[in-house]
């Protein structure tokens, strides 16, 4: 089972530590016990495999032309399962963008880089949730310029912060290939 691999992967490489007495301070500032390292899984071919099979499987169906998400843990899950989903049969064509977290200063001064465009119905791709803030702002910049976002996914919904009903209250389904509790499950200790 794909699934199945993917969260044990995730102790193989070390991407998810559990420290209850100390934790990690999260990006929101918080302290929790569990950090959740997807960075480290989209490192290696075999895991980026596995991933863009799962999420494959979860939006094959969707009506989609883009997929992207707020820089820098988008910019691989976006092009991994962007390949894979040319690859399928019958492929699908999904364009890639990226939502910088500051307009540059020079050039175009964009928000949004990549083969975007208004009209597009859009996934907006993350690797872990948390509070949606994430999500959110790439939501939010992508409506902004005209990209129809309905759906959502991450690797991981930490299932911490209401990261889940963030994101819904603002009419996104949104898909997790795991969940806090399927990493926890499989934990080998």
């Amino acid at each position: 089972m794909p699934k199945e691999t993917l969260a044990k992967a995730f102790f193989t490489l070390k991407a998810f530590q559990w420290d209850p007495d100390k934790g990690f301070r999260l990006a929101s500032g918080i302290t929790s016990p569990y950090y959740v390292d997807c960075r480290a899984l989209l490192a290696h071919p075999s895991t980026r495999r596995i991933i863009a099979e799962l999420a494959f499987q979860e939006i094959h169906a969707l009506n989609l032309n883009a997929i992207g998400g707020l820089e820098i843990g988008a910019i691989p899950l976006a092009t991994t399962i962007s390949d894979f989903g040319f690859r399928a049969v019958p492929p699908k064509s999904w364009r890639t963008f990226v939502v910088r977290k500051e307009a540059k200063d020079h050039g175009l001064q964009k928000l949004i880089e990549g083969a975007a465009q208004s009209g597009d119905q859009a996934l907006i791709v993350d690797d872990v949730l948390t509070s949606g803030g994430s999500v959110m702002k790439a939501i939010q910049v992508a409506r902004n310029a005209g990209l129809e976002v309905h759906y959502a996914l991450v690797i991981v919904d930490r299932q911490e912060q209401d990261g889940r009903k963030a994101v819904e209250q603002e009419g996104i389904s949104l898909i997790s290939l795991l969940t806090l509790e399927d990493l926890k499950a499989k934990s080998p200790t």
